[in-house]
């Protein structure tokens, strides 16, 4: 039987409900392949160390151990993520058996890049799946003209090592795939598969009771998501400032460092918020379906394609009005015709194709089936995910 090692540092809770891509990759290979998940002792979302799953799963869950960080952007984060992947390195080593493939989350960048040495020393077929563009994605927070290139070079440098050393590119986006194959000359092809949820299981938490009431009249505009830098709801909220609708209500689900400085500001420009905090999987999925606009306010310059939001957003049956610059979701609202593209940090623009759709039900509606045939047909796990275990098989093959 193949024995398939996948490295994720940023998994999640291990629970029934538990949406993440790498604990979803491993449910999925495990029913024919023996399967090791090696994760982080400390989880990235809380900020606190774990030790054993939430359930019993039929795959092993090996935790390694790193330091933590308190904030998103702080140093110790750098040298966390690099603790973390020297003990992914010396756990590879001491491993008892040498796996038949080893399939690896980019990021982190220190555990990914030791790993593709420890492969390539060893002749392993070396699988990578890339998240998020790093350094790019620190670069657009830290952005000094200059003096960020240098910075951020070294990070560079590591990254195009990870890319180059792949057997097989797999991503959540073109743009990722692009990114890492203009570096890689020895793959034919890449694989690019939505990060997306499995329909079923989101339809099935979705005729769960809310845990908010929607009062008559009322239309819900929401947001789910991390509330950080990268996303831009102050835009959001004068957009909802500059429409004066007393009906409208923006639903906030998610956490992160700039909660309380949105939250201020919506009071401050007394719009009518609630900010319900991070929520469990089945209870986003609920209220999200309770909505009637999605909002996708990604800040300007972020390295960000497609995100676990879309394909929520998707699954949900709802238009999006969205200021994302990349230019592979806005073709995808395009081509769908699931919603409204806007400018970028543009609240003006943004409260007008949302007056739109505030006034116009059918409109919504229409769109929200655009949304949801764009779901079931790039979005739904239980089809696009069986193209990452072609790509696995086909690999240990080419690699044999």
């Amino acid at each position: 039987m193949m024995d398939v090692v996948i490295i994720s540092e940023f998994c999640e809770d291990f629970s029934k409900s538990d949406n993440e891509r790498f604990f979803y990759i491993a449910k999925m290979l495990s029913r024919e392949y023996e399967v090791e998940l090696v994760v982080s002792a400390f989880r990235h979302t809380t900020k606190r160390h774990r030790y054993a799953p939430a359930d019993e799963w039929p795959f092993k869950i090996t935790f390694i151990d790193e330091p933590g960080y308190p904030r998103n952007v702080c140093l110790k984060r750098f040298y966390s993520h690099y603790t973390w992947g020297k003990n992914i390195e010396e756990y590879l080593k001491k491993r008892k058996k040498k796996p038949d493939a080893v399939y690896c989350a980019v990021p982190g960048l220190t555990a990914a890049n030791l790993a593709a040495k420890y492969c390539e020393r060893e002749k392993i077929p070396f699988i990578i799946d890339i998240q998020d563009l790093w350094p790019e994605a620190f670069q657009m927070i830290v952005n000094v003209p200059v003096l960020s290139d240098i910075a951020f070079s070294p990070f560079k440098v590591i990254a195009d090592g990870i890319y180059k050393r792949a057997d097989a590119i797999c991503a959540v986006s073109d743009t990722y795939c692009g990114r890492a194959a203009r570096v890689n000359k020895k793959v034919s092809g890449t694989t690019t598969v939505f990060l997306g949820t499995e329909l079923a299981v989101f339809d099935r938490y979705a005729a769960e009771k809310p845990i908010l009431e929607k009062r008559n009249g009322e239309v819900w505009l929401a947001y789910c998501g991390t509330l950080g830098s990268s996303y831009d709801l102050t835009c959001v909220i004068d957009a909802l400032d500059l429409m004066k609708e007393p009906n409208l209500k923006f639903i906030v689900m998610g956490d992160g460092p700039d909660k309380e400085k949105f939250e201020k500001y919506a009071a401050q420009k007394k719009v009518n918020a609630a900010f319900v905090g991070r929520l469990k999987y089945n209870e986003m999925c609920s209220l999200l379906k309770a909505c009637d606009i999605t909002v996708n306010p990604i800040a300007h310059m972020a390295a960000q394609s497609i995100i676990n939001k879309h394909a929520d957003y998707a699954a949900s049956g709802l238009p999006v009005v969205s200021t994302q610059e990349s230019e592979e979701y806005r073709n995808l609202i395009d081509s769908y015709r699931m919603g409204f593209n806007c400018g970028n940090n543009d609240s003006k623009d943004l409260a007008g194709k949302l007056q739109i759709l505030v006034k116009d039900e059918s409109l919504r509606k229409q769109m929200g089936e655009n949304a949801r045939r764009c779901a079931v047909e790039k979005f739904d796990r239980s089809n696009t995910y069986k193209l990452l275990e072609e790509q696995i098989l086909r690999t240990v093959k080419e690699k044999l």
